[in-house]
């Protein structure tokens, strides 16, 4: 029983319990795939089932990583197999279950916001974006707020912290960002921002999936009276006063 309901594993090299980093952050990236879907398909369309649906199976997740054993947590699973022919990064485990009850913690608000009292504002919305911003956090960059903010909070400082920041005191020259590289990233932006300026507007009727153009669509009362149809705004996103980017993001007039 006592193998079942444990979290990290033990290691002979380290003095704490240990997790693979890259399995974590791939799990990461398999939950914030799934989120962003269905924070999208919420936002923009108005349909809150997806995100239910993730929500039910963010919150089991994580209830699974914190509470049993983050060897059975379904993402976690997922992301050993995709990781499998890499070689195990360890970390120190107590610091990322602090950081996973910070995710339980706001999954838990969310199943109470979204599944059991359907609420739809901006409390579930700030909860989600959160959420977003830790997992994209871990996944992208391999840093875990949670695990700072564990170091806040407890006077044993985490070990084994990814890339070794815990215990990092200089950078190498190729971790420097020179100035070069920083003006290069400055140009770029500014080239892709007058790039997008220069395009012409795209929020007319989405015509082209039906192979016809504005004159055809003039001409076909049926195909004006679809897209009429396509185009009526939902009800939660003229409440929420979206009505002009919903129709933006529809290609509607």
């Amino acid at each position: 029983m006592s193998a079942i309901f444990q979290f990290g594993e033990q290691h002979a090299d380290y003095p704490v319990r240990v997790i693979n980093e890259r399995e974590a952050r791939a799990g990461a990236g398999i939950l914030l795939m799934l989120s962003m879907v269905a924070f999208m398909q919420a936002f923009l369309l108005g349909d809150f089932r997806p995100t239910q649906w993730v929500v039910m199976g963010f919150f089991a997740d994580f209830f699974i990583r914190v509470v049993v054993n983050p060897r059975f947590s379904p993402s976690l699973v997922l992301g050993r197999w995709a990781v499998r022919q890499q070689i195990p990064e360890y970390v120190g485990a107590p610091q990322k279950r602090f950081a996973w009850a910070l995710g339980l913690a706001l999954a838990s608000l969310m199943l109470y916001l979204v599944v059991f009292n359907n609420v739809r504002g901006p409390l579930n919305i700030l909860t989600c974006a959160v959420c977003l911003l830790l997992l994209f956090f871990e996944s992208a960059f391999g840093i875990c707020i949670g695990c700072k903010i564990y170091n806040v909070f407890n006077r044993d400082k985490a070990q084994l912290c990814p890339g070794g920041v815990c215990a990092l005191k200089d950078r190498a020259p190729i971790q420097r960002v020179s100035w070069p590289q920083s003006l290069a990233l400055v140009v770029f932006l500014l080239a892709w921002w007058l790039a997008g300026q220069s395009l012409p507007l795209a929020n007319g009727p989405v015509l082209h999936r039906m192979g016809l153009g504005p004159a055809d669509a003039a001409l076909d009362g049926k195909v004006s009276a679809q897209e009429a149809q396509r185009c009526q705004v939902p009800a939660l996103a003229q409440q929420w006063g979206h009505a002009d980017m919903w129709k933006r993001h529809n290609g509607c007039p």
